[in-house]
């Protein structure tokens, strides 16, 4: 969390604070984790398999097990829990796209200035491969592996037959949904290359049957089909105000009378548009990678909704601990009657008597 900087000392402090990133950065760029696997090593035996100084991985064995991602006994070293499942590629639960794209972003942001001082992303004049988005859809589906489900579980959607997951991506949220409410259906809208990803996903949880593909862009094209609710998530901060608002057109064109718009997303929250202090650094991000993105409040948000024709706009309670973003949750809703919550029965055919 960013903290204000007051003082040199803090300044120190806080420019410093790199150092560990990038202890944790050459380990994945060694694919030490995965090199070590199940067993404990000798730093002169690991050293040998991943052909470095036996100096200089000593000394890098040595912070990462203080950060608790190697466990020292002696003079051996062994994986963590984490380090032998999540950065070991011999593991099921490998986050290999997530990863790939936290070593790729240290290269990034070293090139900040370059952004900032012509208002572009750094690799503006390089076209988005078709190979790239399918490595990037990964990366999404390993960030948020975990999260999906918790946001699922909190959002109701009793009475709601349709969702679409509009820029969904690999599908996670979408299929987290579908796992929630058995009578829902769920059709994920995105680029071509991203919705291979998402079918490759959806063929290995059995709701995936409940699951449709829409290829389209739809922030130039209208959104084919009706829905009961559209799931707009993590990308609103993609896109300028004026392309966002053409979006919240189109949704609501695409929404049945009474339908909901529900969009999570890195929302500002205080008057002057500086917290939360990630919102704020996500931005950054957004002026690295994107032509015109940035992450907005909560309020503009609200604003582009409203006259757009939405009403009923609402911040979604989501818990803290179970959150993407601090208060991160939008829902607004189209004019006219809710579809109706449908009932749970109340008695068991086999017992006519009333409980």
């Amino acid at each position: 969390m960013t903290r204000h900087i007051t003082t040199f000392d803090e300044f120190r402090d806080t420019v410093s604070a790199y150092r560990l990133p990038r202890v944790l950065l050459a380990a994945l760029e060694l694919d030490l984790c995965t090199a070590v696997g199940n067993r404990s090593w000798m730093i002169s035996d690991l050293a040998k398999k991943l052909k470095v100084s036996e100096r200089g991985l000593d000394i890098l064995c040595r912070n990462l097990a203080a950060a608790g991602v190697l466990r020292k006994k002696g003079t051996g070293y062994s994986n963590s829990r984490l380090g032998a499942t999540a950065l070991n590629a011999a593991h099921p639960a490998y986050r290999g796209g997530y990863l790939n794209l936290i070593k790729n972003h240290w290269a990034d942001w070293v090139r900040l200035l370059e952004s900032v001082r012509s208002g572009l992303p750094i690799d503006h004049d390089i076209q988005d491969s078709p190979d790239y988005r399918r490595q990037f859809t990964w990366a999404m589906h390993h960030r948020t592996l975990e999260i999906a489900p918790a946001i699922a579980a909190q959002i109701p959607l009793a009475g709601s037959k349709s969702l679409l997951d509009l820029g969904g991506g690999p599908g996670t949220y979408a299929m987290a949904f579908l796992a929630k409410n058995p009578l829902l259906h769920a059709t994920v809208c995105d680029r071509t290359a991203a919705l291979e990803v998402a079918k490759e996903i959806a063929a290995t949880h059995k709701a995936g049957r409940r699951l449709s593909y829409l290829p389209l862009d739809f922030s130039k094209e209208p959104i084919s089909g009706t829905y009961d609710v559209i799931w707009y998530s993590n990308v609103l901060h993609i896109y300028s105000p004026e392309e966002n608002q053409g979006i919240f057109r189109r949704a609501l064109a695409a929404l049945r009378p009474g339908g909901r718009f529900i969009i999570q997303d890195a929302f500002l929250h205080d008057r002057e548009g500086l917290y939360p202090a990630e919102a704020s650094l996500f931005a950054v991000s957004m002026l690295l990678f994107t032509e015109e993105g940035n992450t907005y409040s909560t309020l503009e948000t609200a604003k582009w909704l409203k006259e757009t024709g939405f009403v009923a706009v609402k911040r979604l309670p989501i818990t803290k601990g179970a959150e993407d973003w601090e208060d991160g949750v939008l829902a607004a809703s189209v004019p006219g009657p809710r579809p109706k919550t449908i009932a749970r029965r109340t008695q068991s055919r086999g017992n006519k008597k009333a409980r």
